[in-house]
């Protein structure tokens, strides 16, 4: 390793220095913390105080820089030292924030920040300066997949933005569902009537860019690399195969309709009369065509009753059906409603709904539509039952409380099916392996079930062929966060793949994806950190000459970063990492590492603490909060001086699935007397940013209870909590709580030792 420096920066501002004996501060960095230059200053943040930094950088050859100040969240374009290895010590938000200002507090909130200093010392000093991805990518081209209306925007706003773009579309024409429409839902005043659907103008738009490339009748053959330097194989209705190099991917593959065939029990497949939305459409473009006039399929005749039912198929709670709301149907049944009035206001025109759902704009479509003359029922359908050229629809009415209401001789009945995403190959479902044992077992294999046999983007990752699913078959990713973003790295979807939306939507939602494709391809080349740690020059390094191939980091990674060797090595690609750290957590013999974040960083930290004897009634408490939730719950608690005690330490961490059990074994070997770990909401409804981080985290924390036997210490010392960004008053409670129950159990046995 080449020569460090270390430097320590105390600041004085925002009342540290009334709060804090700054000058203790700075004998703790020197003697406890063995750093040659420390310096304190009254607003570390300022101008002056930065330039002092960035001048002892160029003239004193600092390398590893360890500031006291704020939040490592915050002042963070101030304190930004690419080139340096950079800690912080939480002292404001951390320290001062959350204890009272009285002479009584006083000494143990010194006691806190001394610790904290000690332990952001000793973390720099553990880390290397990242040096960025060494394997970058330099093109500059996106792949969209998909030619709807989705597709065909992303392009469009990528060309305008300057990046050349390939689009592919299965079909033999652009347009996708939005060219089978008849007209659209108005997105301009006044919101009174269908409008133009607008797909022609926008296949215009694209087959007239010369930057945008367009491949018919094809498909994406294989897949394979990383962000800014994918290789891509299209194969076309010729047989011939196209490779194009590809810095990021779109997916806008779409979605189909809920099968009405499913439904017999609103008339689907017993009449040509009972139709979906997509039926209804072709009926008015034909209509169109001629004389205007929607006619019955069966016979031809004019439609002078129609019923449309609402949530065909969706919102079920039996597991039968779509479990859950598509949101676009019902303006896309009020749209469709208006074909018959505006053609004959006398068509009798009937809505059965549960619960209207027109927000915003549609709130004015509707109404349109009552001024029109069609009628809104709220109700639940439970049959339709046809018989020779009509229908007869059975509902209960929720008004009225009728559960044997009637409309007969309905002409034509219209199910509103839902959306159902084009998503490709559910890759979860092929197998579903378990997590590998602590002793690096190889996890077992599931059983194979049923999977939708079509790939879309035929990836060669070793984790499968197609982005991730969640359980209702939409694509993957922290939807709360991350919208745009899959699991996988440099390709992002958007449109009704990625959650039901209407055309508008759709829209905006490829404008945004668009953005998010550039701004990974960007970053590629720069060597950077796409997302959430955008920016992060840190990648994974593993010794490979002491990994034991026990296949749990391929495994256990979220988002398909690790594939494997000939030789079954794990092989690391470092432009699809998202830097969580989950594969430093799953190897047990501890062979990865980031630069400035690894089992050493924070086991220094850990070791750094001043643990005070059993007579001091001082207790120490270890908290490993992720650093996506609950470190910014615990920060905001701060911001709102929400108390705490004194007696935690608190170490920033990754995720939850970054965790070695080391850490909590060196912890309460040293005399901790409790760990508590933070991390996010796991299972189905997850909300970890790492997705399944914080759930492996708990998997193997689960196991810490032999760890606590064999060193005779009592389970409840080590506590699991899932934090929510929002906890900002729940988090202090759950620390003073649990410090509580530490001090009933007594001190831990381990100190002094």
């Amino acid at each position: 390793m080449a020569d460090i420096k270390v430097a320590a920066y105390i600041c004085k501002g925002c009342g540290l220095g009334e709060r804090l004996d700054t000058d203790a501060l700075v004998k703790v960095a020197q003697k406890d913390g063995k750093v040659p230059l420390v310096k304190s200053h009254d607003f570390l943040c300022n101008a002056d105080g930065v330039a002092m930094i960035r001048n002892d950088v160029a003239n004193e050859g600092v390398t590893h820089i360890m500031i006291g100040a704020c939040s490592r969240r915050a002042k963070t374009e101030a304190f930004f030292f690419p080139e340096n290895a950079v800690a912080r010590a939480n002292l404001r938000e951390g320290v001062i924030w959350i204890r009272p200002d009285t002479e009584e507090a006083r000494e143990t909130t010194q006691d806190m920040a001394e610790d904290y200093i000690r332990m952001g010392c000793a973390e720099v000093k553990a880390m290397t300066a990242p040096g960025g991805n060494p394997n970058t990518g330099s093109n500059k081209t996106l792949l969209v997949v998909g030619g709807g209306v989705t597709g065909m925007t992303a392009a469009v706003e990528a060309s305008k933005a300057g990046y050349p773009v390939v689009l592919v579309e299965k079909s033999s024409a652009l347009g996708g569902w939005g060219a089978r429409l008849f007209k659209r839902i108005p997105i301009h005043e006044p919101f009174k009537s269908p409008a133009d659907t607008g797909v022609a103008d926008l296949v215009s738009q694209v087959m007239g860019d010369s930057n945008i490339k367009v491949y018919l009748n094809a498909t994406i053959a294989k897949t394979e690399g990383a962000p800014g330097r994918f290789v891509v194989d299209v194969a076309t209705e010729s047989g011939a195969t196209h490779t194009e190099d590809i810095g990021a991917i779109l997916q806008a593959t779409g979605f189909t309709l809920y099968d009405m065939n499913k439904l017999p029990e609103l008339g689907a497949g017993k009449s040509p009369n009972v139709v979906d939305q997509a039926g209804l459409e072709a009926l008015a473009s034909e209509a169109a065509a001629k004389d205007g006039v929607i006619r019955r399929p069966s016979d031809g005749q004019p439609v002078t009753s129609v019923v449309f039912v609402q949530c065909a198929g969706q919102r079920d709670t039996t597991g039968t059906h779509l479990s859950y709301c598509s949101g676009y149907c019902c303006n896309t049944s009020v749209k469709q409603a208006m074909y018959f009035k505006d053609a004959n206001p006398s068509v009798e025109t009937v809505v059965v709904y549960t619960d209207l759902r027109t927000p915003g704009n549609g709130e004015d479509f509707y109404r349109s539509a009552q001024e029109k003359g069609v009628i809104f029922t709220k109700g639940k359908v439970s049959q339709v039952l046809p018989s020779g050229n009509t229908s007869t629809v059975k509902f209960h009415d929720l008004i009225l409380d009728d559960t044997d209401a009637t409309i007969a001789d309905v002409d034509l009945v219209v199910l509103a099916t839902g959306q159902v995403p084009n998503s490709g190959v559910n890759i979860e479902a092929l197998a579903k392996p378990q997590v590998a044992g602590e002793e690096g077992e190889a996890p077992a294999e599931g059983q194979a079930v049923e999977v939708k046999p079509i790939s879309i983007l035929n990836l060669t990752y070793r984790q499968g062929p197609d982005v991730p699913q969640l359980t209702q078959g939409f694509t993957d990713s922290h939807f709360i966060c991350f919208p745009y973003e899959t699991r996988r790295t440099g390709i992002y979807t958007a449109g009704p793949v990625r959650r039901p939306m209407d055309m508008a939507q759709a829209r905006e939602d490829a404008t945004g994806a668009a953005l998010k494709a550039i701004q990974a391809l960007e970053n590629a080349e720069l060597g950077r950190a796409a997302h959430p740690r955008s920016g992060d020059l840190s990648f994974p390094k593993v010794r490979l000459e002491g990994c034991t191939q026990c296949k749990r980091c391929t495994v256990e990674c979220p988002f398909g970063a690790i594939d494997e060797d000939e030789k079954r090595f794990p092989v690391f690609n470092e432009s699809r990492c998202r830097r969580c750290g989950t594969c430093m957590g799953a190897c047990p013999v501890r062979v990865i590492s980031f630069e400035n974040y690894s089992v050493n960083t924070v086991g220094a930290q850990i070791k750094a603490v001043d643990i005070p004897d059993e007579f001091s009634e001082k207790p120490r408490i270890l908290i490993l909060a992720c650093e996506n939730d609950a470190y910014p719950a615990l920060d905001m608690a701060g911001m709102n001086h929400n108390e705490y005690s004194a007696f935690v330490r608190i170490i920033p961490i990754r995720c939850l699935g970054s965790v070695n059990t080391i850490w909590v074994t060196d912890a309460l070997n040293a005399g901790y007397d409790g760990v508590m770990m933070m991390g996010c909401k796991s299972g189905e409804q997850y909300q970890c940013h790492f997705v399944k981080g914080s759930e492996l985290g708990r998997v193997r924390m689960s196991k810490i209870d032999d760890t606590l036997k064999t060193l005779n210490l009592e389970s409840e010392r080590v506590r699991d909590l899932e934090v929510a960004i929002t906890d900002i008053k729940r988090v202090p409670e759950m620390i003073n709580k649990y410090a509580e129950e530490l001090v009933a159990i007594g001190p831990s046995p381990f100190k002094g030792f």
